[in-house]
Parts: structure tokens; C-alpha cells; sequence
């Protein structure tokens, strides 16, 4: 079962709470000093998102569970595109636009899903989605960012795609997962997907320690705790960043 967005409401709040957190997370993934993560994307893999979406000053893109922001904040940062953000978690939606608002960027952010962003067609000029796009419906999601992407827009999602698929150990939302053959049949083109086996490295370099330590009464590292003892039993996974271009009509 997929986890709720009161679910996540709960995890967003504990980890704002949580500064040891944040600094183990930042410093594994080598992530900039005010980019609040709720992803497992390092930085190198960051400049690799900004550069496969191709952005100028001005498009707007469009980060899908967005979570508080901090990817995409860090896009505006970097390029000067518009950023609408949207996540099911009202907890997100407001860590994200208050995240905003202290870093003088402009940006909004709403609550929405993978298959209602609530947003116009052709409304965008680019998006992303970082490490969560196993939470979706894929049919449904991606014909909902054709529909709100832009003629020949961009979408970048970074992720894991199982080594077998026939490993029945793997929850079915990565085992079942074939960004490939998804966006594909969904109309998208010039897909790739391809394996970053070093950002892998870093994430169980993470898991590793947050497995091993002793989370006390802080409920966000002991999240991290929990979750980093159950990925290290997991089979193994491919590490993937996917691309692809819309329709031009």
C-alpha cells in the first residue's frame, strides 16, 4: 500500500524538527548548505537534472512531488525559470513556500497529485520528478504531464528500476516500474534511461550509517533509521535518471 499524504504530513513535520537529520543527508549526497532535501539525488546529480531539462531564464518548470522544495529552489537559483511545485502533503506545500520565501525566490507551490496537478494544458515548459515517481499511477501520471507540458518540453525523473524483475522481495511499485517502455507508450520521445551506479554509492553510504546509529528520540533520523535498515535488506537496484521529450503537437 502506497503511504498517504497524512503519512508524509507527519514525516515533513518531524523532519523540520531535525537538524542531525539534515546534516547527515547533506553531507552524503554533497548537497549546497540551504537545499532542504526529502530525496536521495546528489548534488552532481542535480547539475545533471539542470542540464537535461535545457531551461532559460524565464520557462517554467514544473518539480512533481515536490516535497519542501529544495531541488527545485535550488533550479531558480541556478537558472532563473519559474517553479510551481506540487505534493499531495499540505506539510510539504507549506515547508516548501515558506522555504521560499526565506531565500528570496520566487516560486509557488500547491497541493496537487501525479495525475491532477490542477494546472493548465501546455502550461509548462519543462519538469521534473525526483525519486518518486514509484509512488504513481505511471499511465495516468504521464499522460497527465503531456498534457500540462509544453510542445517539445522536457521531463527528467530520477529513480530505481529493479536488476530483476522477476524478484518478487521488491515492493511492486519498483519491481514493476519500466520508465522506458511507460514514457514511451505514453507518446513522450527520444527517451533514454540511464544507470548512475555512484549516485548509488553515496545512497548506501547514507544507509549504511543511518542503519547503524542510535536515533534517540528524534523521530526524523529514526524514519532515516528504519528505512535505511529495510533498503539494505532489498535486493539490489539499478540507479536511474530518465529523460524524454514531448510531442511537438
Amino acid at each position: 500500500m502506497a503511504p498517504t499524504a497524512e503519512h508524509f504530513d507527519t514525516w515533513y513535520a518531524a523532519m523540520a524538527a531535525s537538524p542531525a537529520r539534515e546534516a547527515l543527508v547533506r553531507r552524503h549526497l554533497d548537497l549546497p548548505g540551504d537545499l532542504l532535501s526529502t530525496s536521495l539525488l546528489p548534488g552532481e546529480g542535480l547539475a545533471e537534472v539542470v542540464a537535461a531539462l535545457r531551461l532559460t531564464p524565464g520557462a517554467t518548470l514544473l518539480d512533481l512531488a515536490c516535497g519542501r522544495g529544495g531541488y527545485g529552489l535550488e533550479i531558480v537559483r541556478r537558472t532563473g525559470v519559474d517553479l510551481i511545485g506540487v505534493d499531495f502533503s499540505a506539510e510539504a506545500v507549506r515547508q516548501a513556500t515558506g522555504n521560499a520565501a526565506s531565500q528570496g525566490l520566487p516560486a509557488t507551490f500547491r497541493v496537487g497529485t501525479f495525475d491532477d496537478t490542477g494546472l493548465a494544458d501546455a502550461s509548462v515548459d519543462a519538469i521534473m520528478c525526483v525519486d518518486a515517481i514509484q509512488f504513481a499511477d505511471p499511465e495516468r501520471a504521464f499522460a497527465e504531464a503531456r498534457r500540462v507540458l509544453r510542445p517539445g518540453g522536457r521531463i527528467v525523473l530520477t529513480c530505481w528500476e529493479p536488476v530483476d524483475r522477476d524478484d518478487d522481495r521488491l515492493p511492486d511499485r519498483f519491481r514493476l516500474l519500466d520508465l522506458r517502455a511507460e514514457l514511451t507508450a505514453a507518446g513522450f520521445r527520444e527517451v533514454t534511461v540511464d544507470d548512475r551506479p555512484a549516485w548509488l554509492e553515496r545512497e548506501l553510504a547514507m544507509w549504511r550509517e543511518a542503519a547503524a546509529l542510535d536515533p534517540g528520540d528524534d523521530g526524523a533520523l529514526r524514519a532515516l533509521h528504519e528505512e535505511g535498515a529495510r533498503v539494505l535488506e532489498h535486493p539490489p537496484m539499478r540507479r536511474v535518471v530518465a529523460i524524454a521529450t514531448g510531442p511537438t503537437g
